[in-house]
């Protein structure tokens, strides 16, 4: 699904990714952990061709970001609020969506029932534009909306961040379950270590730009590690 190959980004002297090799297979929920200035972000920003690599290049499902948008149509997203069309309602804004993504209404109001719960009736019917949201409502509705298409492909990063515990919890439940049904592969990125062991069939250590550690996750298998690592840096 994801290859990545001599992949490079600084800024000044700082070394924000450099990734020799690397691939992400279809299906896998992939966590990345690191702390602050790991890379996680600028990695994410390279593969959906927001940041343009110094050198090297990504390939989503054999096709170079770069080079085509043919990858958009199986990709879903959500980096930041800047994602968001906020002078919309969400109703409004999934419509859109779903317009431009030749759904019918009908389909639009079919889909956001998949969401009720991770909604917790903060968001529908509450007549309130996206920018006037909270916080953490705002996390919600782009993480919908990363979902909504159906896409091949999740890229979400620190979507538990904003999120109450009650939120988090289901939105475990609701990538896990997404990913059963429809085989799509998911990159979490995380500072909430539990939540991403929870949920990831294959954990990413970012460090500096580097991942130092590529490591399975059944039931959960690489917690002990990453805690350790964590412990001790």
């Amino acid at each position: 699904m994801i290859t990545i190959n001599h992949l490079k980004k600084a800024f000044g002297k700082t070394v924000a990714c450099d990734i020799e090799r690397f691939q992400v297979n279809d299906g896998d929920i992939l966590g990345l952990v690191g702390n602050n200035g790991a890379g996680k972000t600028t990695l994410f920003r390279m593969l959906l061709d927001l940041l343009k690599p110094d050198e090297g290049e990504v390939a989503l499902d054999g096709i170079n970001p770069a080079e085509s948008e043919e990858w958009k149509v199986a990709t879903g997203s959500y980096i930041d609020e800047g994602f968001l069309i906020d002078f919309l309602t969400p109703e409004e804004y999934f419509a859109f969506i779903g317009k431009i993504t030749n759904m019918t209404q009908a389909q639009v109001d079919e889909r956001l029932k998949d969401f009720e719960r991770l909604a917790a009736g903060e968001i529908f019917g509450q007549k309130k534009l996206i920018r006037n949201l909270s916080a953490g409502n705002k996390q919600k509705v782009g993480i919908i909306s990363a979902l909504f298409n159906r896409p091949k492909l999740v890229i979400l990063d620190e979507p538990f961040n904003f999120l109450d515990p009650s939120s988090q919890n289901v939105l475990k439940h609701v990538l896990t379950d997404y990913n059963k049904q429809t085989g799509a592969t998911i990159l979490v990125s995380s500072h909430n270590l539990a939540h991403t062991i929870d949920i990831s069939s294959r954990i990413a250590l970012l460090e500096k730009g580097h991942i130092v550690r590529d490591l399975a996750n059944a039931e959960g298998s690489a917690r002990a590690e990453l805690e350790n690592y964590f412990e001790t840096e």
